[in-house]
């Protein structure tokens, strides 16, 4: 391998396409706790050491997954299983990423955000990957909680503490999990079911995936609402969260009558997008209410 193909292989050990919504929910955190956007050293500081996180967290997720990666044919072409990256060099990687993340993060942001982001990448690689995604398909609903970690790390960077309002991003990241991934897990199920990955479609079997998808669809929407009840937010906010959520509904009503690959990947693909216009709303309506 050349130095370009070198530098191309470390780069995709971080799966560099999931890094950019989470890098969203920091940044909308930030302007929130900040009433508007906050210095933008500290913007840079904050996204760069969120995104050497997640780098090392996904780094470490490519080592531990290097023996089922090689048997899907989504994953089959990562380093590791294609050989241009040893399980030690990813290894090493993904501890620098690490050391590198902390120390930008304590020393260009504060040390409370560094440690948030800490604790997020190590629950993901040892409660998640290490031990809940082969072993339970409640795997996303529990492990769901470290990719709710950014709106905490971004609101600490700015403020210096987690308030209410922080935890409450945690909380609608949390609930939207699982249906994101289940929507995924109904495309790929073949691919989980040949790694022997106990994915609730594989377990449970996809009609129930389906009403599951439903059941924390509604969950999520509620919870989305619930923070106009305690006057965190306004009219925009509710007007917003209300015509996304009911869009994300009819997706997953859609997904169960009509029990297609094309409605699972609709929603799949909506959920993205409802996500970061849901988090894009909050920010507006937290700039109007202020």
């Amino acid at each position: 391998m050349n130095a370009s193909q070198t530098v191309r292989a470390y780069f995709a050990l971080t799966k560099p396409r999931i890094v950019p919504l989470l890098l969203l929910t920091t940044l909308a955190a930030m302007m929130m706790a900040a009433h508007g956007m906050p210095d933008l050293a500290l913007v840079a500081a904050t996204l760069a050491g969120g995104a050497l996180s997640a780098g090392a967290a996904n780094t470490f997720n490519c080592f531990i997954d290097r023996d089922i990666d090689g048997m899907m044919g989504r994953t089959s072409l990562r380093p590791i299983p294609s050989g241009l990256i040893t399980p030690r060099q990813a290894m090493a990687f993904g501890m620098l990423l690490t050391v590198l993340s902390t120390l930008v993060l304590g020393l260009l942001a504060n040390w409370l955000a560094a440690t948030l982001a800490l604790c997020g990448l190590l629950y993901y690689v040892l409660v998640y990957s290490c031990w809940l995604k082969r072993s339970t398909p409640s795997n996303i609903v529990i492990g769901g909680a470290a990719g709710a970690v950014p709106p905490l790390v971004g609101w600490a960077a700015v403020t210096g503490e987690v308030s209410l309002l922080a935890v409450y991003l945690f909380a609608v990241i949390f609930f939207w999990t699982p249906p994101h991934f289940w929507a995924l897990a109904l495309l790929i199920r073949r691919e989980y079911e040949k790694a022997r990955i106990p994915m609730l479609p594989i377990v449970k079997g996809e009609a129930e995936t389906r009403r599951q998808i439903l059941m924390y669809s509604l969950w999520l929407v509620a919870f989305t609402l619930l923070v106009v009840v305690v006057q965190q937010v306004g009219v925009f906010y509710l007007v917003a969260a209300g015509v996304l959520g009911g869009l994300f509904l009819y997706h997953a009503v859609r997904l169960l009558r009509e029990a297609s690959a094309l409605a699972a990947r609709r929603l799949f693909r909506y959920s993205i997008l409802y996500l970061a216009l849901l988090f894009a709303a909050l920010v507006v309506d937290r700039w109007k209410v202020t």
